[in-house]
């Protein structure tokens, strides 16, 4: 088995959500000891923003590509291989400006090929990267998933499991610290409640969720 742990806090050894990260790939190999352990770290390999120089993997790729068009093709292809190759993916995220950081949705862009992760047919967009499981260690500086208003604000877990869900993932897990920055006893209680969401989200093996669909 293989499982692709990315993070993508700018903050380093500070960050909640990269702490959070490690925890979960830590009690995902002590449940499944066979799992196998890539590390992306987008705050350091930052792709780049998506352009038009990078447009070869939604219309096809030129017939004589720039050299500027060679190099983002070969990210894009690197990226969707790396993503395509794994089982599990664990992703640490926080919640920067009501959604996800740029250096994320810069991956997930790489992503969505057309033919690699999901395609088109007359009845609407398939997903062909089903059978992953995804889980998001997201970590919030305020409270936002216990009122109406709050879940209107937010576009970070929403967004994650509509983009995966589009790519054909359905077992999508959330491990979840909200509210870490609002005094030393609200992060405690935050890191309390994501631990006890880690022995959760790792104890089901992969794909089951998905399984029960098909079955």
């Amino acid at each position: 088995m293989k499982l692709l742990h990315i993070d993508s806090s700018i903050l380093g050894t500070n960050s909640t959500s990269r702490l959070l990260s490690a925890e979960v790939v830590t009690a995902w190999r002590a449940a499944h000891p066979d799992t196998a352990v890539e590390y992306l770290d987008l705050a350091v390999d930052t792709p780049s923003h998506f352009s038009a120089d990078a447009l070869g993997i939604k219309t096809g790729v030129q017939a004589q590509p720039t050299e500027a068009q060679q190099r983002e093709n070969a990210l894009s292809e690197k990226l969707v291989s790396q993503f395509l190759a794994s089982d599990v993916i664990v992703i640490g995220t926080p919640f920067y400006n009501f959604s996800i950081p740029t250096q994320l949705k810069a991956w997930i862009d790489r992503l969505a090929q057309i033919g690699r992760t999901f395609k088109y047919t007359d009845k609407g967009p398939v997903g062909l990267a089903s059978g992953k499981t995804v889980i998001v260690a997201s970590t919030r500086g305020g409270v936002y998933s216990t009122s109406e208003g709050g879940q209107a604000m937010e576009h970070q877990e929403s967004y994650l499991k509509v983009i995966f869900g589009f790519f054909g993932i359905t077992d999508v897990r959330f491990v979840r610290a909200e509210g870490v920055a609002m005094g030393d006893e609200a992060k405690g209680k935050a890191l309390a409640a994501a631990r006890a969401d880690i022995l959760v989200a790792t104890a089901e093996a992969a794909n089951q969720r998905d399984a029960a669909i098909a079955a």
